[in-house]
């Protein structure tokens, strides 16, 4: 880390030509353990903010030039803009239009950067890797300005305005990423009610079992995916089943209530899986925080299979890469279970193995997994961690 920081450092006062007053941020990526597209259904979720994330080093200018640079992406150089005569033409293929977004959700609430800034960033997400790349950028951002600009937001505050800035980029996503990053517990995990934002957190003990996460290699972009067409499958489905059941979201119905009222969504086979999915998706998540709590590992690893089989038949975001990958970790001795996570389309899984199998398990699933597909697994080392926060040496 502290090398790490040091560098980021040092290429601030390169891209910028100055060293004073820089601060340092950072804000975690998350893994969804389960509860996977619900929370745009008002359902309940269960993330952990990781250790790997998105970095920020800004310092607050005395005019209203924004100067942003990045080294995921130093060929781009650096990008100007004037805070109060923004150009959007240029934020066309650039990652600035997280930025923008993150001013922009400001400016809807009142709050006008009354200065501009130099910006370096840096993420250790694998890109399209499905671990919330975007909202530990958007999450850092609003967490930055909120120290800098002194401007009282609250953490939930900070989650909002930063999934505002990812509507504005042109993903419609829930909370949870969001919420995730700039809420996350260390050795914890968040059950979250998309609906209310009412959260709880479970302690993660996996006694000696490990958390794997495994990247597919299969790149995805997500608001290039299916994601808003599935949403708005989803709320067709919640506008016909609302004309039998009073409910304001899909995961506000039961699931006896469903089947009792599903021949609402019996001429459109496709409707109906959608909304089983969030629907089931739901209960598992909440049976999942009962028994993470009660530590009931491999229940809850049984819960993981079920979510991914959903996920795949009903819900159709897993894709081959994910099903292949999914199903060599869970044939693999010693696993709980296996599953994708985040909104799919490629990305990653995780898998629940015991501590002694870890060496063995990559390289199995590995050469399996290349042998099918011929991507290669990054299994990547996270563990869970806390959300946004200033780095102070």
């Amino acid at each position: 880390m502290n090398d790490l920081i040091k560098t980021l450092k040092i290429k601030f006062d390169e891209a910028f030509n100055n060293n004073t007053n820089k601060r340092i941020f950072f804000a975690p990526g998350r893994v969804n353990l389960i509860g996977e597209h619900t929370d745009y259904n008002g359902g309940y979720v269960l993330p952990a903010a990781l250790n790997i994330g998105a970095y920020l080093v800004l310092s607050k200018r005395n005019d209203k030039l924004i100067r942003c640079a990045s080294l995921n992406f130093e060929d781009a150089g650096i990008t100007e803009y004037d805070i109060d005569n923004i150009n959007l033409e240029k934020l066309n293929n650039n990652w600035t239009l997280y930025v923008i977004g993150v001013i922009t959700s400001l400016r809807k609430k009142n709050i006008n950067l009354d200065k501009g800034f130099d910006v370096l960033i840096y993420g250790d997400i694998p890109n399209g890797a499905g671990l919330s790349s975007s909202a530990s950028l958007v999450v850092a951002f609003t967490k930055a300005f909120n120290e800098i600009y002194n401007l009282n937001l609250s953490p939930i505050e900070i989650a909002q305005i930063a999934q505002n800035a990812e509507h504005f980029a042109g993903t419609l996503c829930g909370i949870m990423d969001q919420f995730a990053s700039s809420m996350g517990k260390k050795n914890h995990a968040m059950f979250l009610n998309c609906n209310n934002m009412l959260y709880k957190y479970a302690p993660v003990n996996l006694g000696n079992y490990s958390l794997i996460i495994m990247n597919s290699n299969k790149k995805r972009k997500l608001n290039e995916s299916k994601y808003n067409e599935r949403r708005s499958e989803c709320e067709t489905a919640l506008n016909l089943l609302k004309q039998e059941i009073d409910a304001q979201t899909l995961c506000d119905i039961t699931l006896n209530d469903f089947n009792k009222y599903s021949k609402k969504l019996i001429e459109n086979d496709i409707i109906l899986r959608r909304a089983r999915h969030a629907i089931t998706e739901n209960e598992r998540c909440i049976k999942a925080f009962d028994e993470l709590t009660n530590n009931n590992i491999k229940e809850f690893g049984q819960l993981i299979n079920e979510s991914h089989y959903s996920l795949k038949d009903d819900y159709e975001v897993t894709g081959y890469e994910l099903d292949v990958l999914t199903d060599v970790a869970r044939n693999f001795e010693g696993s709980l279970g296996a599953r994708m996570t985040g909104a799919g389309f490629g990305g990653c899984a995780i898998a629940i193995i015991l501590k002694e199998s870890e060496k063995s398990f990559m390289t199995y699933v590995d050469k399996i997994y290349n042998n099918k597909t011929n991507l290669e697994v990054q299994f990547i080392n996270a563990v869970i961690s806390d959300g946004a926060r200033e780095i102070i040496e």
